[in-house]
């Protein structure tokens, strides 16, 4: 069974906290890591991690972003996002400049893209100003997000090795 994981940073680096999920799969790229992982910055680029999902046949995909849910600044957070809901609401499309984790896999699905199974690994920000570098709570919380990503992939390679 080929197990195909996607690791995609989302995010501005020029609005301080934004650019969390780019700092993020920064330091994830510097490791090494199981083969059937692709650790990528998408950045702000939507349509281009639109066809990268629809076009890459993942089977798994965490997308990490910075995430307000109300929470204390560098809380992160695990997100299961129900796609049922993202799917059923198509009033909006991706802007090719700006980054809606919704809006992208709307556009996949347009596609005709399977998305497989997403999650979200999400950290509440402090500030999105223009600014570059996370704010102090924010990047005391990128080892933590590291920890949640290399339990997951865990996860995954251990279904991979029963299926086997």
């Amino acid at each position: 069974m080929s197990c195909r994981i996607l690791v995609a940073g989302l995010g501005n680096i020029f609005l301080g906290d934004d650019g969390f999920g780019v700092e993020v799969v920064r330091r994830l790229s510097a490791e090494t890591l199981p083969g059937s992982v692709r650790v990528g910055d998408f950045g702000i680029r939507a349509l281009h991690l639109a066809y990268e999902l629809a076009d890459g046949g993942y089977e798994n995909t965490i997308l990490i972003d910075a995430a307000r849910m109300g929470d204390k600044p560098g809380t992160v957070y695990l997100i299961k996002p129900d796609l049922d809901t993202i799917f059923s609401d198509s009033s909006e499309f991706p802007d090719g400049h700006a980054m809606d984790f919704r809006l992208v896999l709307r556009l996949v699905r347009s596609l005709s893209g399977k998305t497989g199974d997403i999650y979200i690994v999400g950290c509440e920000p402090l500030q999105f100003e223009d600014q570059i570098g996370l704010s102090k709570p924010v990047a005391a919380a990128v080892n933590e997000a590291l920890k949640l990503i290399h339990e997951r992939l865990a996860e995954w390679e251990q279904i991979r090795a029963d299926h086997a």
